[in-house]
């Protein structure tokens, strides 16, 4: 790979900063490995960052010779300068929402469709972070038995905002726990004791189930996300999806609950078999969005027949947002595409 030239455009976010150490981790970046450059906005240009790495601003001049470019800057950014990328020579995986259900762009799981990403335009999405982890188990179970429906509620970190919603449950915890008496008897009160602005609600000892834009049928676009990607990633037209999105006080690492519905009734050893078969896939009897925070792989548990529904099966699955979430399967993608030979000097 020592030919290839990565850009990671949103080098200092959340996610930007996890692909970086990813690309170094996973041989992508440093000693004799591929050149890579990290872009930034304006205020974090010349600040130099692990690695030895210096922030490059973006210009048409600076973005020019470039194999492949990883995104994690924002829709906004993504539709300025992806395909400013894609015409200067690169190969584009971005990880906002800004291309995911465009039908010409791939939305791809690399575990999941992996085949979806030979008919990239130079655009390939990755999906969202909640969405991800779903569809490790979710892909496994319907290729033995043929998912028709499910009903989705995620339990999503504060890190899914970003550094921004981290910092911002992090200020709330100290003040809101020296008055526990509080907490307990005026709820109210504490909670009106720090601001918010990142979480629609004080989001430390609370869940806040409003995550993202109301829009159709009182769906946020959070919920609409989880809906509309899955269909496409299973390639599943009619997939019904019932889905709720709620911020739980949890730094990193989202959670989903699922009852899913299947064609042919499913047999739940066999369910345990295809679930443990699954690359990237861990079965638990209980996981923890907690003890996965900073795991590459997705944890399943508490599986089991549901009570009143023979096709149907209950489960619970947790990933690290930033991971698997997002600049993992950024990076994936990226290895994918080298792999297959979709990027360099092979497709010039």
């Amino acid at each position: 790979m020592t030919e290839l030239r990565v850009a990671v455009v949103g080098a200092t976010g959340a996610v930007g900063t996890v692909m970086l150490r990813l690309l170094r981790e996973r041989g992508w970046a440093g000693g004799d490995g591929p050149e890579v450059v990290p872009f930034a906005s304006e205020r974090s240009v010349g600040r130099e960052l692990d690695g030895g790495l210096v922030v490059t601003p973006l210009t048409d001049e600076t973005i020019q010779g470039f194999d492949v470019a990883l995104f994690s800057a924002g829709a906004t950014r993504s539709r300025e300068w992806a395909k400013r990328f894609v015409d200067a020579g690169a190969v584009v995986v971005d990880n906002s929402s800004a291309f995911r259900m465009d039908e010409d762009v791939p939305l791809v799981v690399s575990e999941v469709n992996p085949e979806a990403i030979d008919a990239h335009r130079g655009i390939i999405a990755n999906p969202n972070c909640t969405t991800m982890v779903a569809m490790l188990p979710l892909k496994a179970l319907h290729d033995a038995f043929g998912l028709r429906a499910m009903v989705a509620t995620s339990f999503q970190a504060a890190g899914g905002a970003g550094q921004k919603g981290i910092d911002e449950l992090a200020g709330q915890v100290a003040p809101l726990a020296a008055d526990v008496d509080q907490l307990c008897h005026d709820g109210a009160a504490a909670e009106a004791k720090v601001e918010h602005e990142i979480h629609e609600a004080t989001l430390a000892f609370n869940v806040v189930p409003l995550l993202g834009t109301l829009g159709e049928k009182g769906y946020t676009d959070e919920e609409l996300k989880l809906r509309n990607e899955s269909r496409k990633i299973l390639s599943i037209a009619d997939l019904q999806v019932s889905p709720t999105c709620v911020r739980v006080p949890v730094m990193v690492g989202h959670a989903v609950a699922v009852r899913a519905t299947f064609a042919s009734e499913p047999d739940l050893d066999r369910a345990l078999e295809v679930l443990r078969a699954f690359p990237n896939l861990v079965v638990e009897d209980a996981p923890t969005p907690l003890r996965y925070a900073g795991r590459d792989e997705v944890a399943v548990g508490r599986v089991r027949r549901d009570l009143g529904d023979p096709y149907a099966l209950n489960l619970f699955v947790v990933g690290d947002n930033l991971l698997k979430g997002a600049a993992l399967n950024t990076v994936q993608l990226a290895e994918l595409l080298h792999a297959r030979g979709l990027v360099g000097e092979a497709v010039r």
